[in-house]
């Protein structure tokens, strides 16, 4: 890994730390998605085997640093579902073609990849964990789909319009 790639892995993650706080209110950070968008940028920048270290790595170091969120099981499904945000984000934006619409159709499609990552993640940490309650799919919908509608449309707005506004203007790697 190049130290300019390095640089970069630190900054989102940093960034991905401190995000988060800018809600100062768990139940809107969970709608928001505050610690998904520089995974996200993270991908289109760096790459998507870098991104899916930084996503994985960012929910754990929050969770050991300021106990939000939660280790077992939030921050350890956040882990895998934000690892396969930035892998598949950063393999999809180098497949594609480098124009708006594949930009939306990279980031679509690994929302939803990412969810089902998360989702199995956690129907499987549940379903070992004797005391955990069930995962049933409507919870997963509700969870990975309705409640976070509000980051999804940041996500949208955000990610795709940042890419291309970074490949035009500077001299990044994209």
């Amino acid at each position: 890994m190049s130290i300019r790639r390095t640089v970069y892995a630190g900054m989102f993650t940093a960034l991905g730390i401190v995000l988060p706080f800018l809600t100062m209110i768990p139940q809107i950070g969970n709608a928001f998605l505050l610690m998904h968008l520089p995974i996200m940028v993270c991908a289109v920048v760096c790459g998507g085997t870098t991104a899916a270290i930084v996503g994985f790595i960012t929910p754990l170091l929050r969770s050991t640093m300021f106990f939000l969120p939660v280790m077992y099981p939030n921050a350890v499904g956040m882990a895998f579902e934000l690892a396969a945000y930035g892998f598949f984000l950063g393999i999809f934006f180098k497949m594609f073609p480098k124009k708006l619409p594949y930009y939306y159709i990279s980031l679509i499609l690994s929302m939803l990849l990412g969810r089902v990552v998360w989702g199995t993640v956690r129907f499987l940490m549940l379903a070992l964990d004797s005391a955990g309650a069930p995962f049933t799919f409507t919870i997963f919908i509700n969870n990975a789909f309705v409640n976070a509608v509000p980051g999804m449309i940041l996500q949208l707005l955000f990610i795709p319009l940042l890419t291309a506004y970074l490949q035009r203007k500077t001299d990044l790697p994209i």
